[in-house]
């Protein structure tokens, strides 16, 4: 099956849970910092999300499904999708390479101990779909905004849901 056909879901997943750290640079000005757990003590939601989106584009560059789904908290439709489109591509020998989200608006709409929502308005500008005889970039995407929601789950940072604000 030609990957190009499955680019658009992925884009869909991608845009919806990704706020890629280099997108983060850009918004913040700040060198990236190495990926990093993604627990409670981070110390703002914004960090929380970085180091989140970095854990899981480290699991897409490495095609590790098992990764990724300890991203997502469990019974998360999002992760359910995202972690079916990894199992998909990785079936096939593939994973995607310098995913890169551009972040142009952020605002926390709430945040508690346990959970964060945020707004936030961006789009994949970068990435490279990785196989045996196969490199296809990604294409550019549109801004989209989204409501993102984290929760606390034993101590780290999961994704629940992201939802497409109208």
């Amino acid at each position: 099956m030609d990957p190009r056909r499955l680019l658009p879901y992925l884009l869909a997943v991608t845009v919806c849970a990704v706020l890629a750290t280099g997108g983060l640079v850009l918004l913040t000005q700040r060198p990236p910092a190495p990926p990093a757990p993604v627990s409670a003590a981070a110390a703002t939601p914004r960090d929380t999300l970085a180091a989140w989106d970095s854990r899981r584009a480290d699991a897409w560059a490495a095609g590790d499904v098992g990764a990724l789904r300890e991203l997502y908290v469990a019974g998360s439709p999002t992760g359910r999708a995202d972690v079916r489109m990894l199992a998909a591509y990785v079936a096939r020998g593939l994973h995607v390479e310098g995913l890169t989200t551009q972040v142009l608006a952020w605002e926390v709409v709430e945040e508690t101990p346990d959970e964060l929502t945020v707004l936030v308005t961006d789009r994949v500008v970068g990435g490279v779909v990785v196989g045996e005889g196969t490199s296809t970039p990604l294409p550019r995407d549109r801004a989209t905004t989204r409501t993102v929601v984290l929760r606390r789950v034993d101590g780290d940072w999961r994704m629940w849901a992201v939802r497409e604000r109208t």
